[in-house]
């Protein structure tokens, strides 16, 4: 298979003494990899190297078929584009003029552009979403803005690879989205190759072709979202002991409450998850049920709660499991009901809420 990008036994670190060893990449014109890791792992060392500004330790990496560090600095920088996290030192320039210094490997000695880059900077910073800032002071924005005009000026470059380390730092929620949605755009209609490392694994599962885990000297793993994206996995990989990570569902949850459970909760489609995270607030342990494996507010319970009573997925809801359930709601003293209505296939749940009512409990209804 023919790669744009790739790395045969890839050594990186400083000064000849290796951080990780042996990276092995293959990249198709166009592909997303994402490099995700525990802080330290050497995620801003593997960008660096392959964009040149660290020697490599052992081995190789190709853009094409020609090796990256004998491919002359302007011909590199018309091919590749890199966005890191340090502060670009700018005296006084706009954003406009920050974006058009992606045009310096065109422009020859004199740095002079053309109607023809003057048109880049315009598109770049459309696409880019930043042409309302043009005009101002590029050290008197805040590091979200900051971080899209760097965007922009590497559109500007027009390279066929572009290297970002943490680009998403610095954004809100909804300049993450449009950045990434940036990115797929250009890899869709131009072909754009992107190496880039992520914190919010989140994000990572939906933009990325490939995934790169770094942990230790080795890369610890290399596939698609689907294969890196495995139960336990990312736990392992970041070593989480405090709070639990649902590779399935991306959910991310704080420690359970510890003790005795002083509360049965009736939820499910979604309805209970703010409940459960209340309660974990309040330190306050619980029980709930009944849950099918399937439903939303599944992964939360199962971080969160004492005991789950939970149904088989596309099965209707056993006798035993539903007796089980009524044992587990007689050892609380209340009952929160997060269901405004039941559906037809929760007629077990309708039935433990009367139960409750029926046993004398104090039972609360919380819709939130």
């Amino acid at each position: 298979m023919e790669y744009y990008f790739s790395a045969k036994q890839m050594s990186v670190g400083y000064r000849k003494c290796p951080l990780i060893r042996n990276i092995e990449i293959g990249l198709k014109r166009g592909e997303i990899l994402t490099l995700i890791g525990p802080n330290g792992a050497g995620k801003t060392t593997v960008l660096k190297s392959i964009a040149g500004q660290l020697a490599l330790i052992g081995g190789v990496a190709f853009l094409g078929k020609e090796n990256i560090q004998h491919i002359p600095d302007t011909e590199l920088a018309q091919k590749m584009a890199v966005v890191f996290t340090d502060r670009l030192r700018t005296e006084l320039l706009t954003c406009e003029e920050v974006v058009a210094t992606g045009r310096y490997p065109y422009t020859g000695h004199f740095g002079i552009l053309s109607k023809q880059d003057h048109a880049a900077v315009r598109e770049a910073m459309e696409f880019g979403h930043v042409t309302e800032m043009k005009d101002q002071d590029f050290t008197k924005i805040s590091d979200g803005q900051r971080q899209r005009v760097m965007l922009a000026r590497a559109i500007c470059q027009e390279p066929e690879i572009i290297i970002l380390d943490e680009p998403t730092s610095y954004l809100d929620v909804r300049y993450k989205l449009e950045f990434l949605s940036i990115l797929q755009k250009l890899k869709r209609e131009k072909g754009l190759t992107v190496i880039m490392s992520l914190h919010e694994l989140e994000l990572a599962e939906r933009v990325s072709d490939q995934i790169l885990c770094i942990q230790g000297e080795y890369v610890d793993r290399l596939g698609t979202p689907a294969e890196i994206f495995q139960p336990s996995y990312i736990g392992k990989l970041f070593q989480i002991e405090c709070g639990s990570y649902d590779e399935k569902s991306g959910s991310m949850e704080l420690e359970p409450p510890e003790g005795e459970a002083e509360v049965f909760v009736i939820a499910g489609g979604g309805c209970g998850r703010n409940v459960y995270r209340k309660l974990q607030r309040q330190g306050i342990p619980f029980r709930t049920g009944i849950l099918y494996q399937n439903d939303l507010d599944y992964p939360v319970a199962k971080a969160l709660a004492a005991e789950v009573i939970e149904a088989e997925m596309f099965e209707p809801v056993a006798k035993a499991l539903f007796e089980t359930a009524k044992r587990q709601m007689d050892r609380c003293r209340r009952v929160i009901c997060c269901k405004e209505r039941f559906g037809s296939l929760e007629s077990a749940n309708r039935e433990l809420l009367l139960y409750a009512g029926q046993s004398g409990k104090q039972v609360e209804v919380s819709y939130d």
